[in-house]
């Protein structure tokens, strides 16, 4: 098995405040990786550092590397590297422009305006996030204006327009109800065929429902966020190698 994403001795803090430390792991290639672990440790810090989400925060600094495929995306420029890296977020935000607008800005970003090939792109985006048959009539109306499953779904057809190499997704079905979430776990099943996905979830059973490996982070006693083990998900759900992660499984704590 192929490794997408490799992460080596990865360390982040916030101004003198550490919020990850030491975090090493291979992310493999078309595989569904989750990341679990109590509130506060990191997980979803760690998720955003994939597309360089946190170099929004002036008071970050980092250490370590992290390389897609052989390209160390620190040293890539971010509007590059989120072209390869996309991310959905946890609550479904559409922008305030007609459906078939809100697929087509990513590919009209980097530069293409024929209008014959952004029709082919945004078909082709909402068909592959389970949208199209939902919406072919009404791509003029407001993104707006669907149902909060349906833009989470169009959130994830405007990240897919641009052909990414891998997706991030922090805690994509929070928002939703029980249909929609399984939904949306149907179509994140369905695009590990093409791509690489990285998704944090607070929801145990997804995590055991819907990845394929599964990375569990803790909260060292100074606060700092680490990694304690990541491994099949088969395998961290019944027979962990460490007793904390078996203590957070079983919900012992959380």
């Amino acid at each position: 098995m192929n490794t997408k994403i490799s992460v080596s001795n990865f360390n982040l803090h916030y101004g003198s405040f550490q919020a990850l430390r030491d975090v090493s792991v291979e992310i493999p290639e078309n595989q569904i990786t989750a990341m679990i672990g109590p509130s506060g440790c990191g997980k979803s810090t760690f998720l955003r550092s994939f597309n360089r989400m946190n170099d929004l925060i002036t008071s970050v600094s980092i250490s370590g590397t992290i390389l897609l495929e052989n390209e160390n995306i620190l040293e890539l420029h971010p509007v590059e590297l989120r072209k390869k890296i996309g991310m959905v977020f946890q609550r479904p935000n559409p922008f305030p422009k007609s459906i078939f607008d809100n697929v087509a800005y990513g590919p009209k970003a980097h530069g293409i305006h024929d209008k014959h090939e952004l029709e082919e792109i945004v078909e082709k985006s909402l068909k592959d996030a389970f949208l199209w048959d939902e919406v072919k009539d009404s791509l003029n109306q407001s993104g707006l204006s669907l149902s909060g499953g349906q833009q989470q779904r169009l959130c994830i057809a405007r990240t897919l327009a641009v052909e990414p190499d891998v997706i991030l997704m922090d805690e994509p079905a929070s928002a939703l109800d029980p249909i929609a979430t399984l939904r949306i776990e149907d179509l994140i099943q369905e695009l590990k065929r093409k791509y690489t996905i990285v998704i944090v979830t607070h929801n145990m059973q997804q995590a055991a429902r819907s990845s394929d490996f599964t990375a569990f982070f803790h909260i060292h006693e100074d606060r700092a966020g680490y990694l304690v083990e990541f491994d099949e998900t088969q395998k961290i759900f019944t027979t962990p190698k460490n007793k904390i992660t078996e203590d957070y499984i079983t919900g012992r704590f959380g």
